[in-house]
């Protein structure tokens, strides 16, 4: 099955979001460094941001 730039989108939309919802989970229950902290949403919020870059320029075409 082809990929298409709009699915590719939406997993790493899900992918953020589960990165993001995971770090607050092991958070609130193992105290975590803040650098670990940090990367984890970091990664989380980056992903989501590249998700709405590539299903908005996808789309506009």
């Amino acid at each position: 099955m082809k990929r298409t730039p709009k699915r590719n989108g939406l997993i790493l939309m899900i992918v953020g979001t589960f990165t993001v919802a995971t770090s607050q989970i092991i958070t609130h229950f193992v105290k975590l460094p803040d650098l670990a902290q940090g990367s984890f949403i970091g990664i989380g919020i980056g992903l989501l941001l590249l998700s709405v870059i590539l299903l908005n320029f996808r789309t506009s075409k």
